[in-house]
């Protein structure tokens, strides 16, 4: 593992403080499930995955800290620790560099206390630093390729980082002032992510982070450190659109027309085309009679006004999606009165760490014990990934369809109950309010900023019905309710079935993207390439985003690898142009709709933002991040056609 000799403080300087004391308050507080798995690697000894070491299961997202041991279990463990940590710091090289597969499925498995599938070996090794995720040497690149990286979000950043490292020329295109993307725009109180931030992250870019789950301006910066750090100034436009890209048949290239700062249009040329416009960017605005007729501030959360103040004032939230549900308790203590119209219920689950920071030492242990940085982010990949993957699987002998999927989806449901009544305390008449009517999980699970305890203010209603009409300052709901507010909060999230809406893409015969995909069904192999768009890759593009939770920057990393290993591909070949298979493409997208008939978002009644206007899901995967790893690993060359021409029959993945 490459940054295990890193000794001297990766980042947070260590500056002149006295590290083994620094070591030794870490540890005193430190996670003892990643402990035991940094023990067993610096000592070599697999007696710490044994009782009564073994950890107890944790309670659902809880880092399950002191691992249900008995303290004087704990105190063991901390010191053989400590003592272990100090030696490999003198100089003591880890016994165990490269535990196998099957030993490192069994350590998460122990650190986890439950049984992670014998195929994720591969995973972990990989998040570990001890197996590259793609194969295969670099090509070289032939004189003047150039590609052309559109938006310069999390998935644009990451683009063309790792294009330049392969020392392929690119320039980036972004209609915002700076990077960032989402973390950019949506700046409405209590703004952050759902996704721990450890996760939530490069894994080529670690970060000292001051919360768990960090919010809006802590994500921000990382993200314009992150392209700053690596230079992306120097090749990216600023407040620049792009209008189209059209397919240059005999030239073999892309025709991108742009609108610059100053308004005028431009045309830029490219071999490669990778679209990283992202998903929930374009507001939906929902359409309501007379909304332009409230005389008070009105907007999307992802226009929040910045000197915008609420003190005291009469606020409307429409919807209760994850950006109502950080608004409303961001906000509900200082305004007057806040009126929620939410139509819909949604299934929050418990956050214990929510809001809280993290501990000065075990940001110093992060920092500077690479092990335990490690594996501490793979606990928190399978926590918030794939642990709860197998429990969307539809039951067909389950008798009670109405409420679940299958048992274990059945007792989710119960401790999800059995936490709202908690929250709502003495307004148990709310709870009719929030219970929804059907499985959890069949839509996004969102974690709990304080909701439940939220509505149940004083100063708080909640009015479970559609915002049907506005009449000036009034609001009026589908069964007639009336209420006045100065202002009006639209959390009605985005047009996430709506991909590529941004700009008109014209491929290889002149066809017109969004006409393939008939406006809002749209299909791509792998989420990545699309027949009849020759050298044209997508980031995040369908069937990528997590349905059952999870960091989406992993599925970013790997569809880079990916198109970095087909550029590759392409350059061995001496070819001008790759374009995946039509019948590749159509196989692919019939085993993730399949996939998706027998999981969770497809229950019988089931409304979500996954599925498109035929019911169809679009917006996320099937996949486990198992799955999606050993998908994207590396190009096989028989998926393909090179300059139009298919690969040969010897070709192998």
């Amino acid at each position: 593992m490459a940054d295990h000799a890193n000794r001297d403080g990766a980042l947070a300087g260590a500056g002149d403080i006295d590290q083994d004391a620094a070591f030794r308050a870490a540890v005193a507080i430190a996670n003892i499930p990643t402990l035991l798995m940094v023990l067993v690697q610096l000592t070599g000894d697999t007696r710490w995955l044994e009782p009564p070491y073994a950890p107890e299961r944790g309670r659902g997202l809880d880092d399950n800290d002191d691992g249900g041991l008995p303290e004087d279990v704990q105190a063991e463990i901390r010191a053989a620790a400590t003592e272990a940590i100090l030696a490999w710091r003198a100089g003591r090289p880890v016994a165990m560099p490269r535990p196998d597969d099957d030993l490192l499925v069994r350590m998460l498995s122990v650190s986890m206390a439950e049984e992670v599938p014998a195929e994720y070996g591969e995973i972990i090794a990989s998040g570990l630093g001890l197996k590259a995720h793609r194969l295969g040497e670099p090509a070289a690149v032939p004189a003047g390729f150039k590609v052309l990286v559109i938006g310069a979000g999390v998935s644009g950043i990451c683009a063309a980082i790792r294009l330049r490292q392969r020392g392929i020329a690119c320039e980036v295109i972004e209609k915002g002032s700076d990077f960032g993307g989402t973390w950019r725009e949506n700046r409405y109180p209590g703004a952050g992510v759902d996704t721990p931030n450890h996760i939530y992250s490069f894994s080529f870019a670690p970060h000292d982070w001051t919360r768990y789950f960090a919010l809006q301006g802590e994500l921000y910066g990382y993200f314009r450190k992150v392209a700053r750090d690596h230079g992306l100034e120097s090749c990216t436009r600023f407040d620049t659109r792009v209008l189209s890209a059209v397919w240059q048949a005999e030239a073999r290239r892309w025709a991108v027309t742009i609108r610059r700062p100053d308004g005028a249009e431009e045309v830029l040329t490219a071999d490669a085309v990778v679209s990283a416009v992202g998903v929930l960017n374009t507001p939906l605005v929902p359409h309501i009679p007379g909304l332009d007729s409230f005389p008070g501030p009105c907007f999307h959360t992802a226009e929040w006004p910045e000197d915008l103040d609420v003190a005291g004032k009469r606020v409307a939230l429409v919807g209760n999606g994850a950006s109502a549900m950080q608004v409303a308790p961001a906000i509900a203590p200082g305004v007057g009165q806040l009126t929620i119209f939410a139509r819909s219920k949604q299934w929050a689950a418990p956050f214990p760490q929510f809001g809280k920071e993290m501990p000065q030492p075990i940001r110093f242990l992060i920092a500077n014990m690479p092990l335990y940085r490690l594996w501490y982010r793979q606990r928190l990949a399978w926590t918030f990934n794939d642990r709860v993957h197998g429990s969307l699987q539809k039951d067909p002998a389950w008798p009670h369809p109405d409420r679940a999927l299958n048992a274990v989806n059945d007792g989710h449901r119960r401790a999800f109950v059995k936490y709202m009544q908690q929250e709502l305390g003495d307004r148990q008449d709310l709870l009719e309010k929030v219970l929804p009517d059907y499985p959890p999980f069949g839509k996004r699970m969102l974690l709990d900023n304080g909701w439940y305890r939220t509505i149940a203010r004083d100063n708080v209603e909640l009015i479970t019905d559609h915002m049907a009409e506005v009449r000036g300052s009034t609001l009026v709901s589908r069964g007639g309710e009336e209420r006045e507010a100065d202002i009006l909060v639209l959390a009605t999230g985005f047009k996430a079935t709506e991909f590529l809406g941004s700009y008109e893409v014209r491929g290889r015969q002149g066809q017109v993207l969004s006409d393939v995909w008939n406006g809002d069904d749209a299909r791509a192999y792998l989420g990545t390439a699309v027949p009849g768009f020759p050298n044209f890759f997508m980031l995040l593009g369908p069937n990528v985003g997590l349905g059952h939770g999870g960091s989406i920057i992993s599925a970013v990393e790997l569809q880079c690898d990916y198109l970095l290993s087909a550029l590759d591909e392409m350059f061995r070949r001496g070819a001008a142009t790759i374009e995946v298979r039509a019948e590749i493409h159509d196989d692919y997208n019939r085993r993730v709709d399949e996939a998706h008939a027998k999981m969770v978002w497809t229950h019988e009644g089931m409304e979500n933002w996954y599925r498109n206007s035929r019911g169809r899901v679009v917006a996320i995967t099937p996949w486990r991040n198992d799955d999606f790893w050993r998908m994207t690993r590396t190009v096989a060359p028989a998926d393909y056609v090179f300059d139009g021409r298919p690969a040969a029959a010897g070709d192998a993945a």
